[in-house]
């Protein structure tokens, strides 16, 4: 029998699916590296278990994911751990696009703000894998208006003395890496690291962004390095900092 836990975690699943295929990260029908049996053998590690997935997303089929295929989901595909597994958060981290309406006291709807402050950390050091739970709340700031703003803490000495540990930095979240302004500051989300860095785009011979080269303020004690770009890589300018007085 399968447990209340076990189908709420795959009420999880069916909502991230539908918002990958959304986003066009899945393609049902496709054969370009996005269709069901392509993402079967990530989950799955077999391209020939579409079938199990349909049976997944499938109400009426008495089959659920498991925890072990829904952490390699997340691993994959960037989705929030804390929201597929404790239903905490929301499915992807802090990629939204603007605050949700909260009831006051006096009976009307008010706006909690433009800026989501996260409390997973942007490392500004060595690159660790973060497994705090993750916390968020939204607050606005006089000078920053539109959507997709963020609120990141700094853990490290790298970025100094630009950005300091402790510090927090704002960012807005950009549309995709066509975007890249080399050698801004970004807050960089790839493979469940969060970094704050200088970056520099590099592309393949038909001018496609394939690498980051993450480069650190405090280059005397941290080394440039690079990692690999996709499509789930998201990437945050950073606009302002706010710093301990």
């Amino acid at each position: 029998m399968i447990s209340d836990d076990r189908r709420q975690l795959n009420e999880r699943f069916i909502k991230v699916f539908r918002i990958l295929e959304d986003r066009g990260e899945i393609v049902k029908n496709d054969r370009g590296g996005k269709g069901m049996g392509d993402f079967a053998e990530k989950i799955l590690g077999n391209k020939a278990y579409g079938h199990i997935i349909r049976a997944y997303l499938n109400p009426k089929e008495n089959r659920c994911i498991d925890y072990s295929q829904a952490r390699k989901l997340c691993e994959e595909y960037g989705v929030n751990i804390s929201y597929m597994f404790e239903g905490i958060g929301v499915p992807f981290g802090f990629d939204l696009s603007e605050a949700p309406e909260q009831e006051v006291d006096r009976g009307q709807k008010a706006r909690q703000g433009n800026i989501l402050a996260t409390s997973v950390e942007a490392l500004a050091g060595l690159p660790l894998v973060n497994d705090e739970r993750e916390t968020m709340e939204y607050f606005s700031l006089p000078g920053l208006s539109g959507s997709g703003l963020v609120a990141i803490p700094v853990n490290g000495n790298s970025m100094e003395p630009v950005i300091y540990e402790g510090d927090m930095i704002i960012c807005r979240l950009i549309n995709g890496l066509h975007e890249i302004k080399d050698n801004k500051i970004y807050a960089v989300k790839n493979n469940g690291q969060l970094w704050v860095k200088y970056v520099k785009s590099i592309k393949n011979d038909k001018g496609r962004i394939t690498h980051l080269r993450l480069i650190s303020a405090n280059y005397l004690e941290h080394e440039p390095f690079v990692i690999e770009a996709n499509e789930h890589t998201r990437l945050y300018l950073v606009i302002r900092k706010i710093s301990e007085i």
